[in-house]
């Protein structure tokens, strides 16, 4: 990045490297453990992300103990099996359908949305995707600011594991997250990305 260019930011030039651009998808992990009080600390700062309605469907089931993870590796794609099954902690990011339910407590000064915009569950699904999906990102970004690395995936099967973890129904897997710190040979090549120009437009 050039000087000009990072003097534009007020985030110091580490603090980038560290959410963005030395991170990367990790896909070895250390055995140091990821602590409840860091996983706490995470949701904590991110869950002030911006989300439309304020609404909050985001959900994590943290995967810990041996029969937990013999649950979720059997529905995960093959390739992601073994690094799913060594990462100190997996989280099970998934949205609340039913996320609506909420909004009277987290937009007091405009409860009367949650019947008048979110009635219908197909309407709902939809918002909670999107809103969920803006949440996990959020997610994976706290995870790195943390000083762990976050692996996520969504090779799995999603029918399978929404039976496993949600049988009720109300809940949809939006992605499936390693997180730890990072092992020997964590990371593939950087991937190319667009340049600025081909992804900003002015009118």
């Amino acid at each position: 990045m050039t000087t000009a260019a990072n003097d534009a930011l007020v985030l110091d030039a580490a603090a980038q490297d560290l959410l963005f651009r030395e991170a990367r998808t990790a896909n070895t992990f250390t055995d140091e453990p990821v602590t409840d009080e860091q996983v706490q600390a995470i949701y904590d700062l991110v869950k002030f992300g911006p989300t439309a309605f304020n609404q909050q469907p985001l959900r994590i089931v943290l995967v810990r103990t041996p029969e937990g993870r013999e649950r979720l590796v059997q529905h995960m794609a093959e390739g992601n099996q073994p690094k799913t099954s060594a990462a100190p902690l997996v989280a099970i990011l998934a949205q609340d359908n039913e996320f609506h339910e909420e909004l009277p407590a987290l937009l007091p000064h405009f409860p009367q949305a949650k019947d008048l915009f979110f009635s219908e569950r197909s309407v709902r699904e939809s918002s909670a995707t999107l809103n969920g999906a803006l949440q996990a990102a959020y997610f994976i970004i706290g995870v790195r600011a943390a000083g762990l690395a976050a692996g996520p995936m969504t090779g799995y099967n999603a029918d399978a594991l929404n039976k496993e973890f949600f049988p009720e129904g109300d809940h949809s897997v939006l992605a499936v997250v390693n997180i730890g710190k990072p092992g020997e040979n964590a990371w593939f090549p950087r991937s190319p990305r667009l340049a600025y120009d081909e992804v900003v437009t002015t009118v």
